[in-house]
């Protein structure tokens, strides 16, 4: 963090500088992965207009990436980041979509969850559920694997029924993915009621995005093994692109997120029927 940033936070003094201003919003970028619009108004006490140019300045200067309502680390369209640094990063907002994305399935349903800390959330959500021991869950990430194989440990040690939990074959990735010619083969009989994606990124034109090619293409995979597909995607999200799209727009039944999406996400639910979900 560096020694003007610290200052910034809850600001009530003179005027910070332009290079002060920016380097408070890149400490909070660097420390959290992203920062919001809203929250730097406050912090720094100057207006949202003086806010968007700091991160304009920022994103030419190729220190940020803007997203919907603040700016992100600036990401390459094929860097992949490890799972355990992801898995640090807006923890609640992942926890609501989680439960919010989880809530929609029913008792026997079958369903598939790709590799990522969002959908993690989905797993996590789904070992509470009160029917969680009728559930068949299919899934490509090991984190996910691992809570709801101890979901299904504390269901038998209860005297509950417990669930199917079946873990794919292949190539593990930097984001605990499994991935790979194995996953897919795997994959091309299944058929579920609902594959929920996690996604590095996200474009109303061009869908789910990831920067790993051979995740795309186990991601394209699941998604052809669900009847509904639901995109978990906190908003950080927004604007981020990958090296590969696995799922277009016009593929999905919803989209659940943690904050209100942009006018071109909103016109893209409503030419291509899909629903956006805000978890609150």
């Amino acid at each position: 963090m560096t020694p003007d940033a610290p200052a910034a936070a809850g600001h009530d003094g003179p005027p910070l500088l332009a290079r002060q201003r920016q380097n408070h919003i890149l400490a909070t970028v660097s420390q959290h992965g992203g920062v919001r619009v809203a929250d730097m108004v406050d912090q720094l006490g100057v207006s949202e207009m003086t806010v968007r140019r700091d991160i304009t300045s920022l994103v030419r200067r190729g220190l940020v990436a803007r997203v919907h309502g603040g700016a992100v680390s600036p990401t390459r369209s094929a860097q992949e980041p490890r799972f355990a640094t992801k898995s640090t990063q807006h923890q609640g907002e992942k926890a609501r979509i989680g439960a919010y994305a989880a809530a929609r399935v029913h008792e026997g349903d079958s369903l598939a969850l790709s590799a990522g800390t969002t959908t993690l959330a989905v797993a996590r959500a789904l070992t509470r559920l009160p029917h969680f021991g009728s559930l068949t869950v299919i899934t490509n990430s090991l984190p996910a694997a691992d809570v709801l194989h101890a979901g299904v440990e504390q269901a038998r040690e209860a005297g509950r029924s417990a669930p199917t939990v079946v873990l794919t074959g292949g190539e593990r990735t930097r984001s605990d993915a499994l991935v790979g010619p194995a996953t897919v083969d795997y994959l091309r009989d299944i058929r579920v009621e609902w594959v929920f994606l996690g996604a590095h990124g996200f474009d109303p034109t061009i869908g789910l995005m990831t920067p790993n090619l051979q995740e795309a293409e186990t991601n394209a995979a699941l998604l052809r093994t669900g009847r509904s597909a639901v995109a978990v995607l906190d908003s950080t999200k927004w604007g981020v692109r990958g090296l590969r799209t696995f799922c277009r727009v016009e593929d999905l039944a919803a989209l659940v997120t943690d904050a209100e999406p942009d006018d071109a996400t909103r016109a893209a639910a409503d030419t291509h029927d899909f629903t956006l979900e805000v978890a609150q």
